[in-house]
Parts: structure tokens; C-alpha cells; sequence
């Protein structure tokens, strides 16, 4: 609160007169180099409102003295570099991915340019690096649902997985077992037993004797008998520890009483042709392509 000035007993500098909790304000003037290097921003800032582009008038702004435009010099030099990039990327449009992942300089132009599509494009699902995140898989390692040859990520990439934008998106759909009735929770629970065991985890032997039955007249046409899963199906596989929607018994129930089924949009249309063939190969690329 506001006190009358007075002089500090201790330090015995003036006081502002200003007073919280006990504790005045000294008085005490800024330091000369702060004050000086002030003064030095405001006539910097004048003088670069004088040689560039700054106030706005009327009929549009003052050009400044310099009449310099950032975005004018940059035109003539991005336009350069589309013009170095469209020799390697006529030639990545005129090839087919085995051909590019054959040729070393263009391999090498086509990593580094599907890298930088992935990351705007691909890594806010599929996470950078394609390390996945959430329900989003990841495309770094060895298990791919839809497959992982140069043909099939390009299919995968070009046309999505289950969405309405293109009539060749890929498309399956897992039966709701438990929502629909097909199963009761009993048997989905014995089915999970026998699920846990094709991926060597331990489960209930008799549900797990029950659940393998089970499986083989509901699953084993899309999974696979030994959960080996069917790529052209886009089942993926039980037999390993990868699981896109949680590998805990209760998770593994869930989905089949009501599954998940992700999906993915098509970006032929989106992205021209030579940068869904510089994903294609940069994806195959991360570790686990086919």
C-alpha cells in the first residue's frame, strides 16, 4: 500500500513509497549499461522502421528506404530449388519403387524426401520415425497387418484403409462377437486363454482347451490356425508381442466383444505421385520392410 517516502535506515537510498507485506521499495535508479543498451533498442528501432517495409498507410505501407521484400528475394530462390528437385523427382515419378530402392543417388533423394512428407503428413499418428503411438501402429518393426513389400505399403499408402474417400481403400471388418451375440462372455474368455498361449503367455489350461475350439471355427479363417495372421485379409498376427490395442487380458476381451477398427485416408489425391513413391520407400525403409 502507498507510504509516504522516506529515507532506508540500512542502505539509506529513498524509498518509492511503496510498501507490501512489510517490505518498501528502494528507490534505487537503473543500472547505466541496462539504461543505455535501452536506448539502443528504441534507436535501432527506428531506424529499422525507416529501411524496411513497416507502418501501413492508407493505400497500403511504407516501403522503406532499402524498398527490400524478404518474400521477393525468396520466390527467385525457392524457385531454384524446384528446379534442382524436379530433375530427381520426374525421375522418381517415371520409376516404380523397386526401381528407385535399386538406384543408389535416387534411393538416397527419395529417403530424405519421404522423411520430410512422413513428418507433416504421417507423423502425427504413426508417430516420427514411425515409432507408432496410441492405437496407430508402427511401421518400424517386422509386423506389418496389410503387409510390408514395397507394393503393398504404396497400396496402403495411396488408397487408406477403410475410409469413404476411395471405392480401393483397403477394407475388412472383424465380426463384434460378444455385441452381436456370436459369443457369450464365458466363451470370449476361453477364446482369450487360447490366444494368450499362441504367443506363449501362460492362461487357464481348461479355457484355454475350450477357447482353442472356439478359435478355430470363429478365427483361425482370418488369424490364421496358429495366429499367424493373413495380410491380404488385413488380420494381423496373435503369435507375437505386438498388439495394436493392448495386450492385457481384459483389452484382448474388449476387442472381441466390440472391436476397434482403425482407419486410414487415402492420399493419392492429396500428395502427386513421386511423393507417395518417396513414402513408400522411406516407410520400407524404417527396419521392418518386407
Amino acid at each position: 500500500m502507498p507510504t509516504k517516502i522516506e529515507k532506508d535506515s540500512v542502505t539509506g537510498v529513498d524509498t518509492t513509497g511503496h510498501e507490501w507485506d512489510g517490505i518498501k521499495e528502494l528507490n534505487n535508479p537503473l543500472p547505466k549499461w541496462w539504461l543505455y543498451t535501452f536506448y539502443v533498442t528504441i534507436a535501432f528501432a527506428v531506424l529499422w522502421w525507416i529501411l524496411y517495409p513497416s507502418w501501413p498507410t492508407r493505400t497500403g505501407y511504407f516501403p522503406g528506404v532499402l524498398g527490400s521484400l524478404a518474400r521477393e528475394e525468396l520466390e527467385p530462390r525457392m524457385a531454384a530449388a524446384r528446379a534442382a528437385q524436379a530433375v530427381w523427382l520426374d525421375r522418381i515419378a517415371a520409376a516404380d519403387t523397386a526401381a528407385i530402392v535399386a538406384d543408389p543417388d535416387l534411393l538416397a533423394f527419395a529417403n530424405v524426401g519421404g522423411q520430410a512428407a512422413f513428418n507433416t503428413n504421417c507423423a502425427p499418428c504413426h508417430g516420427l520415425g514411425g515409432a507408432g503411438q496410441g492405437y496407430f501402429p508402427a511401421l518400424g518393426d517386422d509386423d506389418w497387418i496389410w503387409g510390408g513389400t514395397l507394393e503393398a505399403i504404396e497400396t496402403t499408402i495411396r488408397h487408406g484403409i477403410r475410409n469413404n474417400d476411395d471405392p480401393d481403400a483397403r477394407a475388412s471388418e472383424m465380426p463384434r462377437f460378444g455385441v452381436d451375440g456370436l459369443l457369450t462372455r464365458d466363451e470370449i474368455d476361453e477364446v482369450v486363454a487360447h490366444v494368450l498361449t499362441l504367443s506363449g503367455r501362460e492362461a487357464d489350461p481348461a479355457k484355454a482347451e475350450a477357447g482353442a475350439a472356439l478359435y478355430a471355427d470363429n478365427c483361425a479363417v482370418c488369424h490364421g490356425e496358429q495366429g499367424e495372421g493373413v495380410q491380404e485379409l488385413g488380420a494381423p498376427s496373435l503369435a507375437n508381442s505386438i498388439w495394436l490395442y493392448g495386450s492385457e487380458p481384459e483389452q484382448i476381451a474388449q476387442q472381441i466383444w466390440n472391436p476397434r477398427l482403425g482407419v486410414m485416408p487415402p492420399w493419392q489425391g492429396r500428395l502427386d505421385d513421386a511423393t507417395v513413391k518417396m513414402l513408400t520407400v522411406y516407410v520400407h525403409s524404417l527396419g521392418g520392410g518386407e
